[in-house]
């Protein structure tokens, strides 16, 4: 039996609840889940209070785009249909509106992050080196402290 992580399940769900409401069928199939496992997932995460749900990125930026227009009294009654509150809502907005005007520039490139993850695995090769050499010296360190306490160098040979 398969295992799926929470956060793989949280975006399954999040697909079929509300405001994207996807079809359990059509995301079965492009997951590749069983329509009873989606289903059994569904009920536990509307078993949840609703804060605790999840919204997929694309469903907050449809949330702002939607709200984007209203009035106040427009959009806090479209926040009490959808449960969500209208600071959560202004978040994702203000969150939309930094990550557009970040200059592209700015952004990794997928060859920079490539490099850069090459390179993170590199510093953790050596850093898994230097920590083993450290306990390797740390163990050298005690024995001969042990030894030391066992044959004293400062006893004649006499004695």
């Amino acid at each position: 039996m398969a295992r799926y992580g929470q956060a793989f399940k949280d975006r399954a769900v999040a697909r079929l609840l509300p405001p994207e409401s996807a079809s359990i069928q059509t995301v079965a199939q492009e997951l590749s889940i069983s329509v009873s496992t989606l289903e059994r997932w569904r009920a536990e995460a509307l078993s949840r209070p609703q804060s605790q749900r999840s919204w997929t990125a694309a469903a907050r930026l449809e949330a702002v785009l939607t709200t984007a227009a209203m009035d106040e009294a427009g959009k806090g009654a479209w926040c009490r249909e959808h449960g969500v509150y209208p600071q959560e809502l202004e978040r994702w907005r203000a969150a939309a509106t930094q990550a557009l005007a970040e200059p592209e520039e700015a952004r990794a490139s997928p060859g920079e992050t490539k490099a850069d993850r090459r390179r993170i695995k590199e510093l953790e090769r050596e850093l898994k080196r230097k920590e083993k050499a450290l306990a390797e010296t740390a163990a050298l360190l005690v024995l001969s402290k042990k030894l030391e306490a066992i044959f004293p160098k400062d006893r004649g040979e006499d004695e």
